[in-house]
């Protein structure tokens, strides 16, 4: 996987993983609620994934048990070209600071290649959130991984039907 320069200053981060999993299957596991569930940091999504939809990440149990609220994340989607494409906004409300901020953009990239290997990029232009580019490039004491780290569980139970925790 790589990832943009880390500095304070980058504003937009590209991520690129090479998955042994067809297009469809990245794409049904980015924006089903069933797969959102099952990696990264197991919340459930929602989805109208046409231009002008809703997009909404919900917090699991165990961030409620930490008074995380019910809503998590919020977006717009601007682009959905199933399976290849997916542009959309991006808004943490997990706490007052992230929510401060101006909502993102968030773009999935899925090619097919040779082999049955598929290449995943994910593209985060963060410009004018700092902490949101902060937490999802994983530099947050205590916050998780980011995107590194959904993107390696994405990876790791397309190819071998379990999480990482599992």
């Amino acid at each position: 996987m790589t990832t943009a320069t880390e500095h304070a200053t980058t504003t937009v981060h590209v991520y690129r993983v090479y998955i042994k999993a067809t297009p469809q299957a990245i794409w049904n596991a980015i924006t089903q609620k069933e797969w959102a569930e099952k990696y990264g940091y197991a919340c459930p999504i929602e989805f109208d994934l046409r231009p002008g939809g809703a997009f909404r990440g919900l917090a699991s149990e165990p961030m409620k048990a930490h008074g995380v609220p019910d809503v998590i994340l919020t977006g717009e989607v601007i682009e959905a070209n199933p399976p290849h494409k997916l542009v959309q906004t991006w808004h943490p409300l997990w706490d007052q600071a992230s929510a401060a901020e101006r909502p993102t953009r968030l773009t999935y990239e899925i090619e097919e290649g040779k082999g049955g290997v598929t290449t995943l990029t994910v593209t985060h232009d963060v410009a004018g959130a700092p902490l949101t580019g902060a937490m999802v490039t994983g530099q947050v004491p205590n916050a998780g991984g980011g995107w590194p780290f959904v993107l390696s569980d994405l990876k790791t139970l397309l190819e071998t039907g379990k999480s990482m925790a599992g």
